[in-house]
C-alpha cells in the first residue's frame, strides 16, 4: 500500500508531460529490402522468436508435465500470456517503428503492458497467492491498457499527460523488484536479477540511441534495445525449463532442473 500510495503522490504532484515529438526520431532510419527503418523494425524479431519458443514450450504441456513445472498448475497461464504478450509486442513494435508516429506508438506500448502486468502477477502469485494473483489479473492488465489509452487520448485532445502511463511501469518494474526480498517457492531466483538487469540495459540503449548509433553507424541503441528486451523473455524462459520447486505443493513433484 505504501508503494501504491508513494508511486500515485509522485505520479500527481509531478508536472504533466506530453509526449515529445522528438522521440521518434530515431537514430537508424536506413532502408532496407523495401523496409523502413529496417534495424528498429527487423530487430523485433526477437521478442518474436522467444515468444512463440515459451509457447512451444509451455503450451503443450500435459496436466502431469505442468504439475511437476508449477507448484499450482494454474500459474502456467501467467505465462503463456507473458509469451504470447512478447509476439504481440513484436508486431506492435514492428508496425510502430514503420513509421514512427503517435498513432502507431499506442500499438507498441500496450502489448508491453501485458507481458508487464502477467509478469508482476506471476510474481504474486509464486511469492503470495495464486489466488489474489488470479483475482487481480484482470484489474492489473485493465489499468495497463487504460495507462496507454489515457495518454493517447490526452495526446489527441492537445494535452498531452504521460504522467500515468508512466507510473504504471514504475510501478510494475519496483512490485517486482520488491518481490524479490519474498521468500522464493523455486530455485533459480536469481535469474531475476538478470532479468531486470536485461530491462535496466535496454532502457539505457534507448537513452543513447543516437550515441550508439554514433560509435560506428552500423547498429544504433534502439536497435540492440529490441534485442536485450527480447534476452529477457529467453531468460524467463531459460529459468523455466531448470528451475524446481523448493517446498511440494499439493499437485507438485519435484523435478530436476535439466541440464
Amino acid at each position: 500500500m505504501t508503494l501504491t500510495a508513494t508511486v500515485a503522490l509522485v505520479a500527481i504532484v509531478s508536472p504533466r508531460t506530453a509526449q515529445p515529438l522528438s522521440y521518434h526520431n530515431f537514430a537508424d532510419r536506413r532502408a532496407w529490402l523495401g523496409i523502413p527503418n529496417f534495424g528498429d523494425v527487423a530487430s523485433n524479431v526477437a521478442f518474436a522468436i522467444f515468444g512463440v519458443w515459451g509457447l512451444w514450450f509451455l503450451g503443450p504441456l500435459s496436466p502431469d508435465e505442468a504439475s511437476a513445472r508449477f507448484i499450482d498448475v494454474r500459474e502456467r497461464w501467467f505465462y503463456l500470456v507473458v509469451f504470447f504478450g512478447m509476439i504481440l509486442t513484436a508486431v506492435g513494435s514492428s508496425y510502430y517503428h514503420w513509421a514512427p508516429d503517435n498513432e502507431r506508438l499506442v500499438w507498441d506500448r500496450l502489448p508491453m503492458t501485458v507481458v508487464f502486468m502477467s509478469l508482476v502477477t506471476a510474481m504474486i502469485a509464486e511469492r503470495i497467492s495464486v489466488r489474489w494473483a488470479l483475482l487481480l489479473w484482470p484489474a492489473l492488465l485493465a489499468i495497463g491498457a487504460l495507462s496507454v489509452f489515457q495518454w493517447h487520448w490526452s495526446e489527441q485532445a492537445g494535452r498531452g499527460d504521460l504522467r500515468f502511463y508512466a507510473a504504471v511501469q514504475a510501478y510494475a518494474v519496483l512490485v517486482l523488484l520488491l518481490m524479490l526480498f519474498l521468500p522464493p517457492q523455486y530455485t533459480r531466483s536469481s535469474d531475476w536479477g538478470v532479468v531486470v538487469a536485461l530491462y535496466v540495459v535496454a532502457k539505457l540503449l534507448e537513452t543513447f540511441d543516437k550515441r550508439v548509433f554514433a560509435l560506428g553507424h552500423t547498429v544504433s541503441g534502439h536497435t540492440l534495445k529490441h534485442i536485450a528486451a527480447g534476452l529477457a523473455g529467453f531468460w524467463i524462459l531459460r529459468m523455466l525449463e531448470r528451475r524446481r520447486a523448493l517446498e511440494p505443493g499439493p499437485n507438485a513433484v519435484l523435478v530436476a532442473p535439466s541440464s
